[in-house]
C-alpha cells in the first residue's frame, strides 16, 4: 500500500497518522514545502513554489495555491510512471491538492479540509474595533477559491472539529467526517509531583500559583493582549502569581503592529509584571506538558479560528482552563463542567476567573478531572487515528489493501 501525504509544512496534522501507516507497513511519501526530520520509511519529496508575479493583493493567495498546486502535480506525474500510488491525502488550504485528480486519473484522494474563510461571523470581523474595507473582503473570499475547486474533485473529506465544519458552505459541509488529529493521552497526563525549571532557577511546581499561556505567536487572534492586561489585574490581588508564556513574536494569524513594534514589547511595558511575568519562546514538546501539569490556571483564548491543539493538550494534562467564550472554544470547554469561561475582551471577567483558580484549586478539582475525561472521550489519540484510518481503508482499492491475497490468485 504506498499512500503520498500533502502538506505546505511537513508532516503538520499527519505526523501522527504517518507512525500509525509506517507501523502497518504502509510505504508513505510525503511530498511538502518544508522537509520534516527523517524518519525510517518515510521517503520526503519537497517543491518550490517560486516568485509571485502578482502585484495584486486580492490574488495574491490565489495565485500561490495554484503554483503550489502545479508544483505537487509535477511530483504526483513523475510518481506515477515510477512508482504510482494508491491513495493521494492531503490539506486542501494551500492549494497542494488542486490538480491531484489531474495528476493520477482513478486515485482515490482524501483532503483534509482545516479552515474555511468568511467575511461575516468568524475571524475577520470579530473584533468591532477593526475596519474591514471591500480589498480585505475580496481577499478572504479568493483565499477559498482552490479549496472549493479541490472539494468538486475529492473523493473523500474531514476537518477536526464541529465548528470548522460550520465554517464551510452549507451545501458541501454534509460531505465532510469530523475527526481531530487526535491527543496523545499517555504522553499528556496529570503528574502531582512534576516540576519545571525556568531560566533563572526557580522551580515551579505543581500546586504552586503559577498561570500559563502558550500560542505559536503572542498576537492578537489568541487573545495575547487580553491575556496581559488580565495578568496585571491578577497581580494585583495576588503579587506571588507567575506568569508564563510561551510563544514566538512574529504576527501570526494577524497582521504585523504599524509601529513595527512586537505584540510582546508593547504588553510587557503594558503590564509591568517585572520578574512576575517569564517569557519562554519556545519550549520543547515534552517541556511544554511538564509546564501544563504545574499550571493552576492555564488560559487560552482565541477568536472564532481554529482550535489549538495545546488546548486540548493541556486539558488532558488535567489544567483548569480559563477559556474565551467564543465558539470554537465552547464546543470543548463547558463552563462549570471541565473548565472556566469568560467573554474574549472582557479582562474583569477573565481575571476573576483566574482568581477563582488561584483561591481555592482543591474546590475546582473536579473540573480538572472533567478536562482530562473530555479528551479521552472525544479526542483520544487511537480512537481518532482509527476513524483516520477508516476512511483511508474505505477509499483504497481492494488490491491495495490485501495484496497477498491478489497475488495469490494472480
Amino acid at each position: 500500500m504506498h499512500i503520498v501525504l500533502v502538506h505546505r509544512s511537513g508532516a503538520g496534522q499527519f505526523a501522527h497518522l504517518i507512525e500509525r501507516l509506517l507501523a502497518g507497513g504502509a510505504e508513505i511519501t510525503l511530498i511538502t514545502e518544508r522537509l520534516e526530520r527523517q524518519q525510517p520509511g518515510l521517503r520526503q519529496i519537497a517543491y518550490s513554489v517560486g516568485e509571485a508575479s502578482t502585484q495584486s493583493a486580492t490574488l495574491a493567495a490565489t495565485e500561490y495555491h495554484v503554483r503550489t498546486g502545479e508544483a505537487v502535480a509535477a511530483e504526483l506525474g513523475r510518481l506515477r510512471r515510477t512508482d504510482r500510488p494508491d491513495l493521494v491525502m492531503g490539506h486542501i488550504g494551500w492549494g497542494g491538492m488542486l490538480f491531484a485528480k489531474d495528476a493520477l486519473p482513478g486515485v482515490p484522494t482524501l483532503g483534509y479540509c482545516e479552515y474555511y474563510y468568511n467575511g461575516a461571523g468568524s475571524d475577520l470581523d470579530f473584533d468591532p474595533t477593526q475596519a474591514i474595507d471591500e480589498t480585505e473582503l475580496r481577499r478572504v473570499r479568493m483565499r477559498n477559491a482552490a479549496q472549493l475547486l479541490t472539494l468538486q474533485s475529492l473523493d473523500g473529506a474531514y476537518t477536526p472539529t464541529r465548528w470548522q465544519q460550520s465554517q464551510y458552505p452549507a451545501g458541501i459541509r454534509n460531505r465532510f467526517t469530523v475527526c481531530h488529529d487526535g491527543i496523545d493521552t499517555r504522553r499528556c497526563r496529570p503528574d502531582p509531583h512534576a516540576e519545571l525549571a525556568l531560566p533563572d532557577g526557580r522551580i515551579l511546581r505543581a500546586g504552586d500559583p503559577v498561570v500559563t499561556f502558550a500560542a505559536r505567536d503572542l498576537d492578537p487572534y489568541r487573545g495575547y493582549p487580553q491575556f496581559m492586561r488580565m495578568a496585571r489585574r491578577v497581580a494585583e490581588e495576588r503579587p506571588d502569581t507567575v506568569f508564563v508564556t510561551v510563544g514566538g513574536d512574529g504576527p501570526g494569524y494577524g497582521r504585523p503592529r504599524l509601529d513595527r513594534r512586537t505584540w510582546r514589547e508593547v504588553m510587557t511595558e503594558e503590564a509591568a509584571l517585572g520578574d512576575r511575568l517569564v517569557h519562554l519562546p519556545w519550549l520543547p514538546h515534552e517541556t511544554l506538558l511538564r509546564l501544563f501539569q504545574v499550571s493552576a490556571a492555564h488560559v487560552y483564548l482565541t477568536v472564532p479560528f481554529v482550535l489549538s491543539w495545546s488546548l486540548l493538550e493541556a486539558m488532558a494534562c488535567g489544567c483548569l482552563v480559563v477559556g474565551s467564550a467564543t465558539a470554537p472554544v465552547m464546543e470543548v470547554v463547558a463552563d462549570g463542567q471541565n473548565g472556566l469561561l469568560a467573554p474574549f475582551f472582557d479582562e474583569d471577567a477573565l481575571a476573576e476567573r483566574v482568581l477563582l483558580a488561584l483561591r481555592a484549586p482543591g474546590a475546582l478539582a473536579g473540573l480538572r478531572a472533567n478536562a482530562r475525561a473530555s479528551i479521552l472521550r472525544g479526542y483520544e489519540l487511537v480512537a481518532c487515528l482509527d476513524r483516520q484510518m477508516a476512511m483511508i481503508e474505505g477509499l483504497l482499492p481492494q488490491d491495495a489493501l490485501y495484496p497477498d491475497a491478489y497475488e495469490a490468485f494472480a
